[in-house]
């Protein structure tokens, strides 16, 4: 690879938004996806509609039209792949990056396809966007790990007239309740705390609470789950052992970025588990190695969405054209 050569480890929007920025500023951008473009917004559940409007999930100033106010899943699917197609970037989906190291001239990428060929790049810049859905916070418990035992919310029809547990408080948590109680389940939530979330969307709360008044959906404040087995969730209320029967459980606890490539670098980390980072830049303190997206945020991933982090792109981009004095393709 040649120094115009860039990685980009994470094809979601904000890597997208990133690659686009280098390319029309006559870079080579390079993304690395261990699945496929936007993974994670192909893990929400298909019915799944955006906080955002439509023109705040845009990339690359190309628009996104929807026929509603706020785009759905699908459409947003949609919308990606036809940015790519039309801004034809390099994808290598399916290919899963092993290692990151720092060398005299830039780094040394080094990864595997989904049929284990091993591969190797030496770009002189790295961009980290891998997001944090693909990190689900696992339960520590006996039972955890269970195959009955989901992190991922998809769709509700396989659950009709079945006992299914939900654990969780907030937006994911009340989705996936709705969705299973509207399609027949016998829906329990169990919350660990007495209220709910100030992030969960105001307009879904109503619904659900009456949902629970009507006993439609039972809710279980303040309870804490210790074990699951195949038929059943044990959990704590109260001080008190409580056993509840469930076929299915879905543990919507939430997820978080991993940063095991950003250690391996060498980059360090402040508080709430936040990289270093020039905010102007997005450059880490490992020179040539830059970060995208939510992984920014650290710990906190409530700061950086689809909306604010694909601008993160151009300040990259811009930095790196700025350090290396290429020609522009505009």
């Amino acid at each position: 690879m040649n120094r115009k050569t860039v990685v980009i480890v994470g094809a979601g929007p904000c890597g997208i938004a990133a690659a686009i920025e280098l390319k029309r500023r006559g870079m080579d951008a390079v993304l690395i996806e261990k699945r496929n473009i936007v993974d994670a917004i192909y893990q929400y559940p298909i019915h799944q509609v955006f906080f955002s409007t439509s023109e705040r999930l845009e990339v690359g100033n190309l628009p996104f039209t929807s026929i509603n106010r706020k785009p759905t899943r699908q459409e947003a699917l949609v919308y990606y792949k036809r940015v790519v197609d039309q801004e034809n970037l390099r994808i290598h989906s399916y290919e899963t990056v092993d290692s990151i190291e720092k060398t005299q001239d830039g780094f040394l990428v080094s990864s595997h396809t989904m049929n284990g060929v091993k591969k190797q790049y030496e770009p002189a810049y790295v961009i980290i966007a891998t997001g944090y859905y693909g990190q689900p916070n696992k339960l520590e418990i006996e039972g955890g790990n269970l195959p009955h035992v989901s992190h991922y919310f998809k769709e509700a029809h396989p659950y009709f007239r079945r006992d299914v547990a939900v654990i969780g408080g907030k937006n994911s948590a009340v989705d996936a309740a709705l969705a299973l109680e509207k399609a027949g389940a016998f829906v329990t939530v169990l919350y660990r705390g007495s209220s709910f979330s100030e992030h969960v969307k105001p307009w879904i709360l109503p619904d659900f609470n009456a949902l629970v008044r009507q006993d439609k959906i039972r809710l279980l404040s303040e309870a804490v789950v210790t074990s699951i087995s195949e038929q059943s969730v044990e959990y704590t209320q109260y001080g008190q052992k409580q056993s509840l029967p469930a076929d299915f459980v879905f543990a919507m606890t939430g997820y978080h970025p991993d940063h095991s490539f950003l250690e391996q670098a060498g980059v360090l980390k402040g508080e709430e588990g936040r990289p270093y980072f020039d905010q102007d830049t997005m450059e880490t303190n490992v020179p040539g190695l830059y970060i995208a997206g939510v992984i920014a945020a650290g710990d906190n991933a409530n700061e950086i969405f689809i909306e604010n982090g694909r601008w993160h792109g151009e300040q990259i981009a811009s930095h790196i054209k700025e350090k290396e004095s290429w020609p522009s393709s505009l």
